[in-house]
């Protein structure tokens, strides 16, 4: 059986590629990586993404003759296919919860990821944010606090799954926009830190030969 082809952007700043990545990479689910370039002219649209994606935006996983795009598909996708990963909490309850605040982070936080985008080569340091901003980050560390008191960790329901892929580029952001030194900011972060796929993920971004000046600051 040929194995899935998971398309993804520039490691430095694709966050929605790294979601289903890690998760697969995680979970031990085999898969193959094809990177293409953001282009340089962002009027350009990427254009070439169009051979492999619907929207014409990564990441794509293309199996056999299945295509799914948008990263929280392709990861419910993942976890249908692979449901001893464990990608989803077992307990009904606390799997409904886990939903909720993937698709929240799905679907929300677009101040922070307008004025903090993922920028996994920048040397870390503050930057001055919008009040929507810190409205973001005070629910975010809302969520991650509730869940580890809840789970007990590492991750937010335990062991890592979908949420946590979901929180991963955030937890970028944080560390290199110095966004929070909380408890439960460096108890999450360490967690995902010290993965191994996150510290891979980490070593091709910043290695990348390529830049994208628009969100360079």
């Amino acid at each position: 059986m040929s194995r899935p082809t998971l398309y993804i952007a520039n490691k430095n700043y694709s966050s929605w590629s790294l979601r289903p990545w890690i998760a697969m990479k995680v979970k031990g689910i085999p898969f193959e990586e094809d990177l293409q370039t953001f282009d340089i002219q962002p009027e350009e649209r990427n254009p070439h993404f169009r051979a492999f994606s619907p929207t014409g935006k990564v990441p794509v996983l293309v199996d056999g003759d299945v295509t799914v795009w948008e990263s929280l598909a392709i990861l419910e996708y993942v976890a249908e296919r692979h449901p001893a990963a464990g990608l989803w909490p077992a307990e009904p309850e606390a799997r409904a919860v886990a939903r909720a605040i993937a698709h929240e982070m799905h679907a929300g936080y677009a101040d922070l990821r307008g004025e903090c985008p993922m920028n996994m080569r920048r040397k870390p340091g503050s930057l001055a944010i919008s009040p929507a901003v810190e409205k973001d980050i005070r629910r975010i560390r809302h969520i991650w606090r509730e869940s580890l008191e809840r789970s007990g960790g590492p991750f937010l329901f335990g062991d890592f799954g979908i949420v946590d892929a979901m929180f991963a580029p955030v937890v970028s952001r944080f560390e290199v926009y110095l966004l929070g030194d909380s408890d439960e900011v460096r108890r999450y972060s360490a967690a995902m830190t010290g993965l191994e796929p996150w510290k891979a993920w980490k070593r091709a971004a910043e290695q990348e030969p390529w830049t994208v000046e628009s969100v360079e600051f």
